[in-house]
């Protein structure tokens, strides 16, 4: 019994010392350290004075151009509040001198930035990288970041080992995009100071969240990621063995606002002028020489006729309030948009798939992606009405997402239901109309007999009288929406509705001023073989409001306020059994069941007790060690996405924390027990 005593007594103890550093292990809510509950948004944050964003141009499509076609569209850019060109050059594009020499001389007439991206789809020679960066890291209008030349690359992971030399002698921050590995993987070539991401279209028939983006955060672990919007994808250039597209749909308007949550270091819109692959936002200026020739090999032109240029109508006011927290509307516009050809047109799709096989996706029908919708945003500076006719016929649209405090962008759907005709956009406020316009047809009519899935933009905008400003600004915001993918769908539709929405784990996709529950001071754990995602889910919802569906299992409290599980004995033997062979937690056990008889009540007691003690040694050894090797990370915030590998200490802490509880309620009935 003193045996018995003297572990009772060290259990104790070694709680205490545990408590004393829980708040630097445990992923306990509510953790100064750890789950930020003040802002209910650990990743939200107040913008950065570096903050920027560029649009993706090919100057292969410009190959023609004069300095005064160059200026022309800097001014487009800089009024959309678009800070510089990321400008794509290959090694084989036409005229490449010539065209970087024009769009450098504008650049410095306009007082607007450029920097490179090098495209290694054509390999380049490192001597010719260090050639062009030499020559115009030093001009004016040559884009800087923290104080060095900026650079960027489409793929080109093969010649990584290049850039240390390029680095050493330029100076240059280098940010490339390595996608075709994926963060971790482009992290390890050891040359990249930031990492951008391609990953700008959804997969499948799914809207676009942003997993990805938070991959890259996590394993970038601080340093800058550079944050992929775009508004379309369609291509079909059997030249180039292209022929797929990806949903855009809602995608203009759903990217943008998941950048407002994400808050990246910069943002590049893909592109300003890849009409190829459908995704432009520039003008298309039809009388210039060589605009289509990449357009060449296409069944037919599906960028001829097609404009986009009044998707960047909704850029000034998101682009400021991405980049300084708030933002005024001195102009309210409304712009629409939707495919000329519907999915029940009865034309050949022309082969194209949803999805692509090249880049191992699994294909599906363009039909099962793209929607039979006319989508619309507007920028207003109070709530107004929206109508949308096809062939006069209006549809009764209504807005689906509307901002926080009526200042701002709103946007919404409305299925075309079959009719067919000319498409119009109204924005009224009490029965008076705003702004309109109209144009672009609805057909069955197909170029080719071909369906074309590119899109058709129009919008247009009128001054408001008194301009309008938010309230209150974005870092003052949290989730008020959002939702996840599989299992972590009901709890991230939960905790994101009431304010915690933790990338990597669930997707926000709206915000607003969430009004938190009181918290409850109550830890809450994954199950055993769940991943270290629920951690911060886990512990939201269990110290603010049990979620719904069962969702969590309860686990010992802080204060070693043991759930009564009603378990049968096989039950408690295999969880112990696991406890052993695993170090993790499957379910609480408690006193045996009452329906044993007092012997076999006993020896289970005693027997639990001893298998938990030798869980215990071997747990705590496994603590000290991983809490010795992860002192120099206790400044991090605890999600275990975020630390170093090997460094995550939370299931070897939830299994030390459950298997203290465990002992401890083991304890009890075993002094009582008459031996």
């Amino acid at each position: 019994m003193n045996l018995l005593l003297l572990l009772s007594s060290a259990l104790l103890l070694f709680n205490k010392l545990v408590s004393a550093n829980a708040d630097s292990v445990t992923p306990e809510y509510g953790s100064g350290r750890n789950l930020q509950r003040e802002t209910a948004a650990a990743q939200l944050t107040c913008p950065r004075n570096e903050k920027s964003v560029f649009a993706h141009f090919m100057v292969g499509n410009a190959y023609t151009w004069t300095v005064a076609q160059w200026e022309r569209d800097m001014a487009i850019a800089s009024n959309a509040h678009i800070d510089a060109f990321a400008l794509n050059i290959a090694s084989n594009d036409r005229n490449l001198a010539s065209s970087i020499s024009h769009a450098f001389e504008a650049a410095s007439n306009s007082g607007f930035k450029l920097f490179f991206s090098f495209d290694y789809a054509n390999n380049w020679l490192k001597s010719d990288v260090l050639k062009y960066i030499n020559q115009y890291s030093g001009n004016v209008a040559y884009f800087h970041y923290k104080s060095k030349p900026f650079v960027s690359t489409f793929e080109g992971p093969g010649s990584s080992d290049d850039w240390v030399d390029i680095k050493a002698q330029t100076g240059c921050f280098f940010m490339p995009d390595y996608s075709s590995l994926g963060a971790k993987e482009a992290l390890k070539l050891g040359v990249a100071d930031g990492l951008f991401s391609w990953a700008a279209w959804p997969w499948g028939p799914i809207d676009m969240n942003t997993y990805v983006d938070a991959s890259y955060r996590d394993f970038l672990k601080g340093l800058p990621y550079m944050m992929p919007i775009s508004p379309w994808f369609f291509t079909n250039l059997p030249q180039w063995d292209k022929n797929w597209l990806w949903r855009g749909d809602d995608l203009w308007y759903d990217r943008w606002e998941e950048a407002l949550y994400v808050q990246p270091d910069l943002i590049e819109i893909i592109s300003w002028n890849d009409f190829g692959e459908s995704h432009y936002v520039g003008p298309v200026d039809e009388t210039d020489e060589g605009i289509f020739d990449a357009l060449a090999s296409a069944p037919y032109n599906y960028a001829k006729g097609m404009p986009h240029a009044t998707w960047l109508l909704l850029l000034p006011f998101v682009i400021d309030l991405y980049k300084f927290g708030t933002a005024t509307v001195k102009v309210e516009t409304a712009v629409t948009w939707f495919r000329p050809n519907p999915n029940s047109a009865g034309c050949s799709d022309g082969g194209t798939t949803g999805n692509t096989a090249s880049q191992l996706q699994i294909e599906f029908k363009p039909t099962e992606i793209m929607q039979d919708k006319v989508f619309f945003s507007a920028v207003l500076g109070a709530y107004a009405d929206v109508f949308i006719t096809v062939g006069g016929v209006d549809l009764g649209a209504k807005w689906e997402n509307k901002p926080y405090g009526g200042i701002g962008i709103y946007h919404g759907s409305i299925d075309i239901g079959g009719h067919l005709g000319e498409v119009s956009i109204e924005i009224k406020r009490n029965g008076v109309s705003i702004t309109s316009s109209h144009g672009g047809q609805i057909t069955n009519a197909c170029q080719g007999g071909i369906q074309n899935f590119n899109a058709y933009v129009m919008g247009s905008s009128a001054p408001l009288g008194t301009s309008s400003t938010p309230t209150i600004p974005i870092c003052g915001l949290n989730c008020t929406s959002g939702s996840g993918t599989g299992n972590f769908k009901q709890i991230c539709e939960f905790s994101c509705g009431i304010g915690y929405c933790p990338l990597g784990a669930c997707f926000c996709t709206g915000m607003g001023v969430a009004t938190l529950p009181p918290s409850k001071n109550v830890v809450g754990y994954p199950n055993a073989n769940e991943d270290a995602n629920y951690l911060g889910l886990c512990a939201f919802g269990k110290s603010a409001i049990n979620p719904p569906g069962g969702v969590l299992t309860i686990r010992p409290t802080s204060n070693f306020d043991i759930l009564k599980s009603k378990l049968d004995l096989n039950n408690q033997i295999h969880d112990v059994q696991i406890l052993l062979k695993q170090s993790k937690v499957g379910r609480v056990v408690t006193r045996p069941p009452d329906d044993l008889s007092n012997l076999q009540s006993k020896m289970l007691t005693v027997y639990q007790l001893a298998i938990t003690a030798i869980v215990l040694l071997n747990t705590v050894a496994q603590y000290l060690v991983c809490h010795w090797r992860r002192r120099q990370y206790l400044h991090l915030p605890h999600q275990a996405a975020r630390l170093a590998p090997g460094m995550d200490c939370s299931k070897v802490y939830a299994a030390l924390h459950a298997t203290l509880g465990i002992a401890r309620s083991m304890l009890v009935p075993v002094l009582e027990l008459d031996l």
